[in-house]
């Protein structure tokens, strides 16, 4: 079954949220998988098992509380965010196969602009010589996932100083631009869309 490809453009978190929770209830036996492609305005977002002993310093910017997967993280314009609305038990998946299908369309993506980037068993995301790149949070109801990643590309990385980012003190972020790499979100998703597309459909 093909799946479908949504770019939304800059979207607030809240509502983008709603919309995946409403998708996922409603959606049917045939109903085909999703991928959604967007940015968010800045906020901070708690985890389900957030704490938030992690939010430190988060001024103006506001915080929600979220359903899925992971701690604390950021998301603010020039961060790539991609949504992978898929029926698992369809598909045969469980859910650590999905957080590695994420890990490794993000390593594959990485390294079509030349940056080596690695998974972590003791974390989950992507990495560049320690700092983090790429996060990754996901809720799974009805056999079926949403949420999904994230790639720091263009952005302004201060807000992660206010915060123990996933829930670790000291956990340095990185981005694409700072290393040496322009590209735009649009060009960034290609690669990483096609890598999760062709490992589910294998």
């Amino acid at each position: 079954m093909p799946i479908t490809i949504r770019n939304l453009g800059i979207q607030p978190y809240e509502s983008t949220w709603q919309d995946m929770q409403r998708f996922t209830q409603n959606r049917e036996a045939e109903t085909a998988d999703e991928i959604w492609i967007t940015e968010h305005p800045p906020v901070y977002t708690l985890g389900l098992n957030g704490k938030r002993e992690h939010l430190l310093n988060t001024g103006a910017i506001p915080v929600i509380n979220s359903d899925r997967g992971g701690q604390v993280t950021y998301h603010g314009p020039g961060q790539l965010i991609i949504y992978t609305l898929i029926d698992i038990k369809r598909l045969n998946l469980g859910v650590r196969q999905l957080v590695t299908t994420l890990e490794q369309a993000m390593i594959f993506a990485l390294a079509q602009h030349g940056i080596i980037a690695v998974a972590r068993a003791d974390a989950p995301g992507v990495y560049v010589d320690n700092k983090k790149i790429g996060s990754i949070g996901l809720r799974i109801k009805r056999n079926c996932s949403y949420h999904g990643l994230s790639i720091n590309n263009h952005m302004d990385l201060r807000p992660f100083d206010h915060i123990n980012t996933c829930g670790y003190s000291g956990l340095e972020v990185t981005q694409l631009a700072d290393l040496g790499v322009t590209v735009s979100n649009a060009e960034l998703a290609i690669p990483v869309t096609q890598a999760i597309i062709t490992a589910l459909q294998k």
